[in-house]
């Protein structure tokens, strides 16, 4: 049962006839004698509903002859057949109250296209632009169909932490959390009287914490805010994003991999399904050939690599890199894109990479030279999925915490997981931010996420 006033997207869906409530922001107003034709829309939709205003209407020489684009309205009418052309229905007001106005002289948005760039600039109001309100309407349905994806195939949802003592990464680009003045940041210990009594920071992910359900419950997910402080401003990179993890006891690569590619083709397939109308905006404006794209996604299997054929057949390939190619490299975007766009002309998982530029967690292959990692490859992105299964035996991950400069003792809630009852187990990260780029074809991350943080950067 709906507790609110149906929106628009489902207004349009009631009988001619109907007596509707629309509340929404002017779009337009365009005047023809003794008419006003009106746009409003409320965010649900990316059309909005058209609103017939007469001369009759009490107001209309006062109020709805001075309306201007941004302004807030509520209208009560009658739902008609529409005449025109892209639309089925209309409203026929029987009144228009102004709940808000917005000043035309400092209104920033009007009815033409802003670049992208501009609306960086007016974060707080890009929203109402149809490309950033498509982007938000598609990110909403991603992130309930990832939680639809995982409660059906039995996982459940871990809330860890934002603030953690454990640098996943080991990369050493956490923000630090402290409630102490620097100038009371001194000495071998500099955090021992601060509110945690050790160094904290902000997570850059809840992989760790996650491992230890998956050693209680078996098939975990964490799904939140992740924080790097990378001084990095590209459009490849936020300060802050949201990165979906799950975790999977009694799992390996392969069937690590088998779910980072069924989570995939449901997520495309849901917006498919229930995006078309905004994922033919961004094929019309952004991305030329994305509809298509994501049908390849859903329907075809995706391709598998070794890192090692990887490295050859960049290397085979004749293409002048920025970055040169040889064993032992971490792949860079440009090589991540030939291998998908150009090689695999589809998703490809990627394999076993080499030990020393992947973390300490993942799990070392017999050979002792590379890991069992995979990291998915789409088109336009590069890297999309990063996964391994966990090293769980106890000596050897000791080994390598010790080889990466890590404080075992600080590890040691880390350690014990492969002290009792460890198991063999998997898990990946998605950054969600990379995910809606994606399926929407934007080029640059800051316009996927709602209010970016980046260098220097922090709207709202």
């Amino acid at each position: 049962m709906r507790i609110l006033p149906p929106r628009i997207v489902d207004i349009v869906q009631q009988p001619v006839g109907s007596q509707v409530v629309v509340q929404g922001w002017l779009r337009t107003r365009r005047d023809s004698g003794s008419l006003s034709f009106l746009e409003i829309t409320d965010g649900s939709c990316l059309k909005g509903l058209q609103v017939i205003a007469e001369d009759a209407l009490p107001n209309y020489a006062g109020e709805v002859k001075r309306l201007t684009t941004g302004c807030s309205l509520r209208v009560t009418g009658e739902l008609v057949t529409s005449p025109a052309s892209g639309q089925s229905v209309e409203v026929r007001a029987a009144t228009v109250e102004v709940i808000g106005w917005a000043d035309p002289e400092t209104y920033p948005l009007q009815k033409k296209r802003h670049s992208f760039e501009f609306l960086r600039s007016i974060a707080h109001l890009r929203p109402r632009t149809n490309a950033l309100g498509a982007v938000a309407r598609i990110r909403s349905t991603l992130n309930l169909a990832i939680h639809q994806f995982f409660h059906d195939q039995g996982f459940i949802q871990v809330h860890t932490p934002v603030i953690t003592t454990s640098d996943c990464e080991g990369a050493g680009e956490m923000f630090t959390v402290t409630n102490l003045e620097p100038k009371e940041l001194q000495g071998e210990q500099p955090f021992a009287a601060d509110f945690f009594g050790r160094r904290a920071g902000l997570t850059v992910s809840g992989q760790l914490q996650a491992e230890i359900f998956a050693h209680s419950h078996g098939r975990v997910y964490t799904f939140g805010p992740t924080f790097r402080a990378e001084n990095s401003n590209t459009s490849r990179h936020l300060a802050e994003f949201w990165m979906l993890e799950p975790e999977m006891a009694f799992c390996d690569l392969a069937g690590d991999m088998a779910v980072a590619e069924a989570m995939l083709k449901y997520l495309v397939g849901v917006v498919l399904d229930e995006c078309e109308e905004d994922l033919r905006l961004f094929e019309q404006h952004v991305a030329k050939g994305l509809i298509a794209q994501l049908l390849l996604v859903r329907e075809q299997p995706f391709v598998h690599l070794s890192y090692s054929q990887a490295v050859a057949e960049l290397q085979r390939s004749g293409q002048g890199f920025v970055y040169p190619v040889q064993w032992g490299i971490d792949l860079q975007a440009e090589h991540e894109r030939y291998l998908c766009e150009e090689v695999a002309r589809a998703p490809v998982f990627v394999t076993n990479y080499p030990q020393a530029i992947k973390p300490f967690y993942m799990r070392l292959d017999e050979d002792g030279r590379t890991v069992a990692a995979m990291d998915l490859l789409v088109a336009g992105i590069g890297e999309l999925i990063g996964g391994s299964q966990r090293e769980d035996r106890f000596e050897v991950l000791a080994a390598r915490m010790a080889a990466a400069g890590l404080p075992l003792e600080e590890y040691g809630w880390y350690l014990d997981l492969r002290r009792y009852g460890s198991v063999p187990h998997a898990g990946f990260g998605l950054g969600f931010e990379r995910l809606v780029q994606f399926v929407t074809g934007m080029h640059n991350i800051r316009d996927v996420i709602p209010l970016p943080r980046t260098p220097g950067n922090a709207p709202c």
